[in-house]
């Protein structure tokens, strides 16, 4: 039996990796199911759940723009692609009896509504699901900034951050045995060893504003649930 959620509104990031699953592009449908499953429990709860989801398992604007594309040409592609797999989760989490709403950063009325900040909160209230797409709307800028700038916007109460690894280690524990995880650390510890938990100005900005972020493995089936619950599950990056 879970215990009563230890938040109200949560902003959940999720890279486009993840949608891609094993066959590491496009959109794996088996996964796309498995993270509708975690939403499901979620709003179950009765938690208030944004959504930012990424665009890497189709293209990204910064390892275009190293090949030699223009960087903002390649980071607006970038940001299509996250519409791509913006609609693709509404479509799966509709399939499944919930009510959402995509919201895009950049113009494109015939497929989901533009981003106004008060409109966000609405849908929240009304107990919708709200997946943001396109990034900011604006280059230079990682949907990890995206995700730290929403979650201030619409006064989620912590920024969920679901990757593929357990934690946040003080080395790639893909290629380092010793590896060790931390439970617990400080804005300023991620900026200044350097840690890939999120780019610097999406840290940066948490720090500011003193928004709490949780790390954790969003494929370990009910995590997010556990997350929410408050189990200590993952990394905590706040202040000391």
């Amino acid at each position: 039996m879970f215990a009563p959620p230890k938040y109200r509104r949560v902003l959940l990031k999720l890279s486009g990796e993840i949608l891609a699953g094993e066959q590491g592009f496009g959109i794996a449908p088996e996964v796309v199911s498995q993270l509708v499953d975690e939403i499901i429990a979620v709003r179950e709860l009765g938690i208030e759940l944004g959504i930012v989801i990424g665009g890497g398992n189709i293209i990204r604007g910064a390892q275009a723009g190293a090949k030699g594309m223009d960087r903002a040409s390649g980071d607006y592609m970038g940001m299509l692609a996250t519409a791509i797999n913006a609609l693709a989760l509404q479509d799966m989490l509709e399939q499944n009896g919930l009510d959402t709403r995509v919201l895009s950063a950049i113009g494109m009325q015939q497929i989901c509504e533009p981003y106004i900040r008060r409109r966000a909160i609405r849908h929240l209230e009304k107990g919708r699901v709200v997946v943001f797409a396109c990034g900011t709307g604006n280059p230079y800028f990682t949907t990890d900034t995206a995700a730290s700038l929403r979650s201030m916007e619409i006064g989620a109460d912590v920024l969920l951050k679901g990757t593929k690894v357990d934690a946040v280690y003080d080395k790639d524990p893909k290629v380092d045995d010793t590896a060790v995880p931390f439970h617990e650390i400080s804005y300023l510890d991620v900026l200044q060893k350097q840690l890939r938990v999120m780019d610097a100005a999406a840290i940066s900005l948490c720090m500011d504003n003193k928004m709490p972020i949780i790390v954790f493995n969003i494929l370990e089936k009910e995590n997010l649930r556990k997350v929410l619950t408050g189990e200590k599950i993952g990394t905590v990056v706040k202040n000391p």
